[in-house]
């Protein structure tokens, strides 16, 4: 059986190691490196270098992007006193669909999802609804999910610790490391 072939937003390490770890069951899964809001960049380089570990552990193919902080930057500015889980951080997740949808349907890809819904501090409504608008968008389709349900967020957790990955504390941006 052909499994359906899945580009999957990777945000760190320690969230795609659990997602990565239950998709590929259903799908061929590759993970997308797209993260202009992450900062510092020694942060940057944490987190991709982690995230590049965990796809060759997992034997799933690994596809980064430039990081280039300077369109994020461009497109949050006004917004940089929006509360984490606010405008801002509603414009950062579009930015980062969007460049996945547009990636995977470049690539041939028969669908795509992000990580970031494991996370208690992202909006899955918000992502899936963005997802689907780029689905529509790019001719793909996008994989709904809430991975935090059934205890993801714990049990990814727990497999960072037991793999030693490095979990950070804060969402990524420079906004959300002064919160």
């Amino acid at each position: 059986m052909n499994k359906p072939k899945l580009l999957v937003h990777v945000c760190c390490a320690s969230d795609a190691l659990y997602v990565l770890d239950l998709l590929k069951k259903d799908y061929q899964v590759s993970g997308y490196f797209y993260n202009p809001n992450i900062h510092p960049a020694e942060e940057y380089e944490l987190r991709w270098q982690d995230a590049r570990k965990v796809a060759q552990e997992l034997k799933v193919k690994f596809i980064d992007e430039i990081y280039d902080d300077e369109s994020w930057f461009k497109i949050t500015q006004k917004f940089k006193d929006e509360p984490e889980k606010g405008r801002r951080c509603d414009i950062c997740y579009a930015m980062r669909l969007e460049k996945t949808a547009q990636k995977a349907s470049t690539l041939g890809y028969d669908m795509f999802a992000t990580v970031m819904s494991l996370s208690p501090w992202k909006k899955a409504n918000v992502l899936n609804r963005l997802g689907k608008m780029f689905a529509s968008r790019y001719k793909i389709n996008f994989l709904e999910a809430n991975f935090k349900k059934k205890d993801g967020f714990k049990k990814s957790v727990e497999m960072s610790k037991r793999h030693g990955l490095y979990r950070q504390n804060y969402c990524g941006c420079l906004y959300s490391k002064k919160d």
